[in-house]
């Protein structure tokens, strides 16, 4: 049993002061006033230090494991080791919960990375699979992230699905002119920025990517409604007009990730769709790609998630960016990394909050003078996975 203490619960109606969190095996036993901590002298007891005791951050949207698997553009590690390295830096940032987000692409013209071959992702898809029964620190699931040209691997997604190895499914289109890339000087100075090309070049890579067979929508209908019947989210990825939208949220999408103008989130979210942007583009100030400012749209009310998208520490440092630098909410922005998105996966009835019965995934935030948040303390399934004691000398 633990007893965590002295500190501000994010709970899911408000932050709370005064009470201390029980956990009993592997979950959240009950909150109870600070000064009942004495009826339970024989547990373990976690000072917060009046620092923040937060549900664990659960990030549905993420490729970090391929900056660790693949280093080098042809440098591959062990992936069992990679996961397991990976998830030691991710325990480490808060997050509990890593939707791996691995790219199925028919070719990867950016930086044709071995890692994304049809094979390497297959075998990273079964190692991450593998850890539900090896000794592991946090819980990883797998974020299918399907270009919708790749043709050619629809039955292995599949089958893959019927084998409960997705757990989130994205359908991406990464066709210069459109989405992500509707400013094709963006995606030339993207191309150029990887290798180095010619402009005609570049024009070459825009006709043949635009001439580039897809998948029908009835064909992205099929592969959305094996998805549900398996009861796996379905994503639309870079959306940029409202049009979009209604099409796909019409074969059941329910997750909105990145949409490209405020006016897309917008919409998205009279749909009732969840919307997701990138942490790292509140740190940033705005997007890598000339796109939707996530800060913007959270102040106003249009974004529901935030994910790491590549970089795992901008989780925690957003949250408190967003607030004490815009003004928000600070309750609402740690729901963005905790409990919105545990309901865009359907996840919410065993993670997400610090409610009585839940897992006990739990992560202690204290501040520095200077403002740094510090994770002292995480949980996992009532596990004390991490301490961490900052010093001055």
């Amino acid at each position: 049993m633990y007893v965590i203490h002295n500190g501000k619960i994010i709970t899911e109606e408000a932050i709370v002061e005064g009470c201390a969190v029980i956990v009993e095996g592997e979950r959240i036993k009950m909150m109870v006033p600070e000064e009942s901590i004495r009826d339970y002298p024989h547990a373990h007891k976690i000072d917060a230090n009046g620092g923040f005791i937060s549900p664990g951050f659960i990030d549905i949207h993420s490729d970090y494991i391929e900056t660790v698997a693949s280093p080098r553009p042809t440098s591959m590690m062990d992936f069992h080791i990679s996961l397991r390295e990976a998830e030691k830096i991710l325990i480490s940032h808060g997050i509990t919960t890593m939707f791996h987000s691995l790219s199925f692409y028919r070719e990867d013209v950016f930086t044709h990375k071995p890692l994304r071959y049809p094979e390497n992702v297959q075998r990273l898809v079964d190692a991450i699979a593998a850890t539900h029964n090896e000794l592991h620190l946090i819980r990883h699931r797998m974020h299918a992230r399907f270009e919708i040209d790749n043709l050619s691997e629809v039955d292995r997604l599949i089958q893959n699905m019927e084998e409960n190895k997705v757990h989130l499914l994205s359908f991406m289109d990464h066709t210069p002119g459109q989405g992500q890339y509707r400013d094709l000087e963006v995606y030339r100075q993207t191309l150029q920025g990887y290798q180095d090309l010619s402009d005609d070049d570049v024009q070459t890579i825009i006709l043949d990517r635009q001439r580039t067979e897809c998948l029908t929508i009835e064909q992205i209908k099929e592969i959305a409604a094996c998805a549900i019947s398996k009861g796996i989210a379905v994503a639309s990825h870079d959306d940029d007009h409202s049009e979009k939208l209604d099409l796909v949220s019409s074969f059941g999408t329910t997750i909105s990730e990145f949409p490209i103008t405020l006016e897309v989130a917008k919409h998205a979210k009279e749909l009732g769709l969840q919307t997701l942007a990138g942490a790292p583009n509140v740190m940033l100030g705005g997007s890598h790609s000339g796109n939707l400012s996530a800060a913007e749209a959270v102040s106003t009310g249009c974004i529901d998630i935030l994910c790491s998208d590549y970089y795992p520490a901008a989780l925690l440092h957003a949250i408190f960016e967003l607030s004490e630098g815009y003004g928000n909410d600070l309750h609402d922005m740690f729901m963005k990394v905790t409990l919105n998105p545990a309901k865009a996966v359907r996840m919410d009835d065993e993670i997400g909050s610090i409610r009585s019965g839940k897992k006990a995934d739990i992560v202690v935030i204290e501040r520095m003078d200077d403002g740094y948040p510090m994770l002292t303390a995480t949980m996992v399934n009532g596990s004390l996975i991490t301490t961490t004691n900052y010093r001055t000398n």
